[in-house]
């Protein structure tokens, strides 16, 4: 098993979430709101008349455990549903999983998935 991890563009979440669905792929994710910075670097704007630099910018994080077999197609549907071929786009993480347990069943590893 695999935890992907991607890291996009807030206004692209619905557009994944919509995409994951359409593919059957997933039965569930977990998605936090976070901060950070790449090549994008963030940005500058004027307040008030005063300058103020952004340089953590709001991204969403969103985790997804699956079989070793998915997890090409969910990558594959994960950058087409976000890529805008801009800076800022995002990155895919992926690890390895030893063991994943149900809560409410115990049921183990893909079963709990």
């Amino acid at each position: 098993m695999k935890k992907i991890e991607a890291i996009i563009r807030t206004d692209k979440l619905e557009d994944l979430k919509k995409a994951l669905s359409d593919n059957g792929l997933v039965h569930g994710m977990t998605v936090s709101q976070v901060l950070g910075y790449g090549e994008q670097k963030g940005f500058a704007e004027y307040v008030r008349g005063q300058r103020i630099e952004t340089t953590l910018l709001s991204k969403i994080k969103i985790e997804i455990v699956s079989i070793d077999e998915k997890v090409d197609q969910i990558v594959n549907v994960i950058t087409k549903a976000v890529r805008t071929g801009e800076v800022g786009d995002g990155k895919i993480f992926i690890q390895p999983v030893e063991r994943v347990i149900r809560i409410r069943t115990s049921e183990e590893d893909a079963q709990a998935l």
